[in-house]
């Protein structure tokens, strides 16, 4: 009978708000308009005519052009904040204010302190947070990855990634920009730990000037556009990054690792598969993508669908808060190996900040830190538990005693 009919539980519709209408919040805002149960509802941008457009392709109903109203709108569940960097810290602590679940492209903050009180905003709130790095998403990486978890090529002796553009950017561009590690090898360094699957030891860097020598005057790491690094991880596994702002021959992005029964390494992608053969030339008849979102389209796609999915079925996110701030804490450990000459310790890097509270932290060069602060070892120790860990793990209650006691 109709009565015996059991019917399938309600799926939850999301809505969501998208700060920032340039090249990569399209990218998402395209995205989310082709994920299940997912619903654009307004999206904003400074100069409010892009906003504007972007609703009007998308089928946004709302625009505007200031990001609190997108973080206080009632309807909104979720906020995508693709705004340029500096902003990203202060609309993330905002939206957990609002309580609402955010997607942040990276960095998080370019301030370690900062970035530990943004996401402690997020997890005390009990809002999900999830960083933009959008790599890991990458079929090609993130076959190399299933490989390493399925025992393919055995245990991992050593890691390799280059990374190098097609063309270096302007001057104005890499002044202020962070410099070479926080701001382009950052990538390499996260992907390193996701293809370790731990957290890194040590760092060896050096970097230097070839392509553009009016960056020379610059401070710190700034004045390189070539860098190399070593990163040591536990059980002896070693990575080794190569990057560079220019490429003669297209994006250059490729990974291998070795292990003890076997090697997998990843190509460059290129538009098609067509190959010339000639007299005197044999291989593929174009370059590799020469754009980074034509090189990494998919992967940008595939992380959107990602946290919609989490948002939706509420499961964990696939790239935390957490993976964010680690992923800042090696690039400013390369970029003191660079600056200094040695091996650094990640763990001095984030000895160089303190917490007195979740929501109040500062780093300090001379390790003396006013009264009431505290120095903890290790990345997770700077954090309160998210609200996926609160969920499967101890409760944050425990968690912050252990930290702060």
């Amino acid at each position: 009978t109709d009565a015996d009919v059991v019917s399938p539980p309600a799926v939850k519709e999301i809505k969501v708000g998208v700060i920032g209408c340039g090249r990569i919040g399209l990218v998402h805002l395209g995205a989310i308009t082709k994920a299940p149960n997912v619903s654009p509802v307004i999206v904003s941008n400074p100069t409010v005519s892009k906003a504007e457009a972007a609703a009007s392709t998308y089928g946004v109903p709302r625009f505007s052009g200031d990001a609190m109203d997108v973080i206080t709108d009632p309807e909104v569940d979720a906020v995508w904040i693709c705004s340029p960097s500096q902003y990203h810290a202060d609309q993330i602590k905002a939206c957990a204010a609002n309580g609402k679940h955010v997607f942040c492209e990276k960095p998080i903050a370019t301030d370690l302190a900062e970035t530990v009180e943004a996401i402690n905003a997020c997890n005390e709130a009990g809002v999900k947070l999830m960083i933009g790095l959008q790599r890991r998403f990458d079929p090609n990486f993130r076959r190399v990855r299933d490989a390493i978890e399925g025992s393919e090529v055995g245990d991992t002796i050593m890691i390799k990634l280059c990374s190098r553009d097609p063309s270096p950017p302007p001057f104005e561009y890499v002044k202020g920009g962070g410099g070479i590690f926080a701001d382009m090898a950052v990538h390499d360094l996260d992907m390193s730990r996701f293809l370790a699957g731990m957290d890194p030891i040590d760092i060896l860097s050096v970097g230097s000037c070839h392509i553009d020598k009016s960056i020379e005057v610059l401070d710190g790491s700034e004045k390189f556009d070539t860098a190399s690094c070593i990163v040591r991880y536990p059980n002896g596994i070693q990575a080794m990054i190569d990057v560079c702002r220019q490429s003669s021959y297209g994006y250059d992005q490729r990974a291998e690792v070795l292990g003890t029964k076997g090697m997998i390494a990843t190509d460059n992608v290129y538009p098609n598969t067509a190959k010339i053969f000639k007299t005197d030339f044999t291989g593929n008849a174009d370059m590799p993508f020469d754009f980074f979102l034509s090189r990494y389209n998919e992967a940008y796609v595939t992380e959107t669908i990602a946290f919609c999915e989490s948002l939706v079925n509420d499961s964990p996110v696939p790239c935390t808060g957490q993976d964010g701030l680690a992923a800042l804490v090696m690039a400013l450990a390369a970029d003191k190996s660079a600056a200094e000459g040695r091996w650094v310790k990640f763990q001095e890097i984030v000895q160089s900040v303190a917490c007195s509270s979740p929501a109040d932290c500062m780093v300090m060069d001379d390790e003396i830190f006013p009264e009431g602060f505290r120095v903890v070892d290790n990345v997770e120790d700077l954090l309160v538990p998210d609200v996926d860990q609160v969920k499967s793990e101890e409760g944050w209650v425990d968690r912050l005693k252990k930290v702060f006691a």
